[in-house]
């Protein structure tokens, strides 16, 4: 049975993989399932000529413990190439303890670079800020799949960034082929971040 990837994919394209760690973690739980990240390699690997999945995010490295810190190893050890910064802590305006840690400039930076080996990219964000990157990797030749969701509230994929792709794919179409149903959460969003 033909699916999207199938129908996306060329079986002669060099493939490669650009995910914002957490932009998908994001879209994901506002979908209420979880990525089988195990699966999500498997499907791409059947398909074209994959060349590297990218896994990006930003980790609290002064903790002794990281919540995210089991997936990123898991990651690295099962055929991802992770790309990790320090997170840096801060306290927002109502008190609250937040992690900012954007991965945008090393993941467009990436993608831009990738147009001189890959013929196609995925890329697993919804973020706006993409589009520069997006445009240039399209000069460059690359054709470039955005995937994120619509289909949540608020819609985490902005317009100009779908316009931009040359397809986009929702998260929600998706679930079938590497998604779960969520476990219980050990970390925040914002720890993700």
């Amino acid at each position: 049975m033909a699916n999207i990837l199938d129908r996306l994919i060329h079986p002669d394209e060099r493939v490669a993989l650009f995910i914002d760690g957490a932009n998908l973690y994001s879209a994901a739980k506002a979908l209420a399932f979880d990525i089988d990240y195990r699966k999500l390699l498997e499907e791409f690997h059947r398909r074209g000529r994959f060349i590297r999945a990218s896994y990006y995010t930003a980790l609290l490295e002064d903790q002794d413990f990281s919540p995210i810190r089991p997936l990123v190893d898991w990651l690295d050890y099962n055929g991802y190439s992770v790309v990790t910064k320090p997170a840096k802590e801060y306290v927002d305006a109502g008190g609250r303890r937040r992690l900012k840690g954007d991965m945008d400039v090393e993941i467009a930076i990436d993608l831009v670079e990738a147009a001189g080996y890959a013929d196609h990219a995925f890329l697993f964000s919804g973020d706006g800020d993409f589009l520069p990157a997006v445009e240039a990797a399209k000069r460059k030749g690359m054709r470039i799949s955005v995937v994120s969701t619509i289909r949540s509230a608020p819609p985490m994929a902005a317009d100009e960034i779908r316009r931009a792709a040359d397809n986009f794919l929702d998260l929600a179409d998706l679930m079938a082929l590497f998604g779960r149903p969520p476990r219980e959460r050990v970390h925040t969003e914002e720890e993700e971040q």
